[in-house]
């Protein structure tokens, strides 16, 4: 089950950001995941929450995960879609552009405001 290394590299990524940029909390992480990286969103945002529960840090954080549709295009050069097994243009086999990422795209934290 690689969803929690996934939830785990969340986990890390975030907190690593968070305590260089001096945040209190860690609010929200936004996630994009490919429809074709083959995980489960739901085992990872319960595998991340078992993880963050005891670091206050992460008190109330939300995991946001969006599912990213993939895209695939042909050396021929007449395709660019969503098809995964055959080129309707000649017939061949389409390379994955996008879809098999997982990508954190935001990471929400508070800061204790410093007197002036």
């Amino acid at each position: 089950m690689h969803e929690s290394g996934i939830a785990y590299d969340l986990y890390a990524t975030a907190r690593r950001a968070a305590i260089e940029n001096g945040a209190t909390r860690v609010i929200r992480i936004g996630v994009e995941c490919g429809a074709l990286a083959m995980v489960n969103p739901e085992q990872v945002r319960f595998l991340f929450s078992v993880m963050v529960e005891d670091d206050p840090l992460f008190a109330g954080t939300v995991l946001e995960m969006a599912t990213v549709a993939p895209v695939m295009t042909c050396a021929c050069g007449g395709y660019e879609g969503d098809d995964l097994f055959v080129c309707p243009g000649c017939g061949g086999l389409p390379s994955v552009v996008k879809g098999r990422e997982i990508v954190v795209t935001s990471c929400e934290i508070d800061v204790e405001d410093v007197p002036a």
